[in-house]
């Protein structure tokens, strides 16, 4: 049977990078920890692999803020001084790859432009700034999905209860025409939510970092790129649920995520 291969970039400072490929294992994939510098070098090819993932971390130390070097790098490098790294990514999304950015790596994904994407793409129209808190915010949020997303990665899901672990989770838009166009695509994937009433919210620490719209995630109009803020490779298992212990009903895991993007590609790639 064919494998699902995945590549799941680490070093620069990203950290979830074990993690992250042992929930894509879990989901039935066959992934690969890959360090950047071999991908810059050519060393490594995006289009071989079917998923790319961008984890979590502090990529070059969060310097000219989160993710804006790496951003540098993807859009304007050359591999072997031939190839620009933005054709590789193209290249790689033409023959029907998935994205997958979470935390640092959703940073990364709306700084390079992939993400809102459609007529977006390659420009920056939405960011990710600092919480309105201040601090840094490490925590557990209950979040909604879009019934009406594209985005393959939340096939099925309605809502989810993941950690976030952020300074620069607060997302923005350069304008309100921007906004409004990604509400009539369906693009904001998934929100954060009050427990008590399962509505997107502002309310502090709900919202945990003042997002508006209360966006927690967002993809692109085709549904294959995806980036989100919470840590669903964080929620791989029921023991990893702060309330575990006490006997709570649990909901929510985040390794279906995984799952789906995998079974997306067996379905409709291999």
């Amino acid at each position: 049977m064919a494998k699902v291969k995945v590549i799941v970039l680490w070093g620069y400072g990203i950290n979830c990078e074990v993690e992250t490929a042992y929930a894509f294992k879990v989901a039935g994939a066959e992934p690969e920890i890959v360090h950047l510098s071999e991908v810059f070098s050519g060393e490594k090819r995006l289009p071989d692999y079917h998923i790319l993932c961008f984890p979590g971390g502090f990529l070059d130390g969060d310097h000219l803020g989160s993710a804006q070097a790496c951003a540098h790098r993807f859009k304007y490098l050359k591999v072997k001084g031939k190839t620009p790294l933005w054709e590789e990514l193209m290249k790689f999304l033409d023959q029907g790859g998935l994205i997958i950015g979470i935390c640092n790596g959703f940073q990364l994904l709306v700084k390079t432009g992939l993400l809102p994407g459609g007529e977006f793409l390659g420009k920056r129209k939405v960011s990710l700034t600092y919480n309105d808190s201040g601090k840094f915010e490490d925590r557990w949020v209950y979040l909604k999905v879009n019934p009406n997303t594209p985005c393959v990665f939340l096939k099925g899901l309605e809502e989810l209860y993941l950690p976030v672990r952020h300074g620069e989770g607060k997302f923005v838009v350069d304008e309100e025409e921007t906004l409004k166009i990604i509400k009539n695509n369906n693009q904001i994937a998934v929100q954060y939510i009050h427990p008590e009433t399962s509505l997107p919210t502002q309310e502090y620490p709900f919202n945990p970092n003042g997002s508006i719209e209360a966006i927690a995630g967002i993809c692109d109009p085709s549904g294959r790129i995806f980036g989100m803020m919470p840590h669903p490779e964080a929620y791989n298992h029921f023991t990893n649920h702060p309330r575990w212990t006490r006997g709570e009903e649990l909901a929510g895991y985040g390794i279906v995520i995984f799952k789906n993007a995998v079974e997306w590609v067996l379905n409709n790639v291999l």
